[in-house]
């Protein structure tokens, strides 16, 4: 049983959180884009795609510490130093996505909606820089998550 749920856990975190940090860190610069080209049709497709896949993937990617949980207890590793730093990162990620990075995602589309408000100030470009770098912490957060979960510091069960 261990080792489905294990199998389901990877795939779950390579399925649904690596669509969420490719997209996520193309957003800042087709949104860059999408502001040098207000009547661009397709860029702003490509920056409401983006924002899409962000939005759905992190709901669907609520499957990965569910998975990650039953595996853990199978192991009996619920008390482990590695995982429980896993699981605050996992956290702190998380929280990264939902209270910073979609909303700012969501605000930096209606102000390129907007065209007189993006030809008249550059506050969406500061904007797409400062998701970029939220998006960059998030993106920390989760590899550090993964090497944790390869590495497993201190473990007794492998690796």
């Amino acid at each position: 049983m261990t080792k489905l749920l294990l199998t389901l856990h990877v795939l779950a975190a390579v399925v649904t959180v690596g669509p969420v940090t490719v997209a996520a860190g193309m957003f800042p610069p087709s949104a860059r884009r999408a502001l040098a080209a207000p009547g661009d049709a397709r860029a702003l497709a490509t920056v409401l795609t983006l924002h899409r896949i962000c939005r759905v993937y992190a709901v669907v990617a609520v499957a990965v510490p569910v998975f990650g949980l039953a595996t853990a207890n199978t192991m009996h590793v619920l008390g482990s130093p590695w995982l429980i730093t896993s699981i605050a990162l996992t956290v702190a990620a998380a929280a990264v996505l939902a209270a910073v990075m979609l909303p700012r995602q969501s605000a930096l589309l209606a102000a390129l909606g907007d065209g007189e408000r993006v030809q008249q100030t550059g506050a969406v470009a500061r904007a797409a820089g400062r998701l970029a770098v939220y998006t960059g912490m998030f993106n920390v957060l989760w590899a550090t998550v993964t090497v944790l979960m390869v590495v497993r510091p201190g473990s007794t069960t492998g690796a």
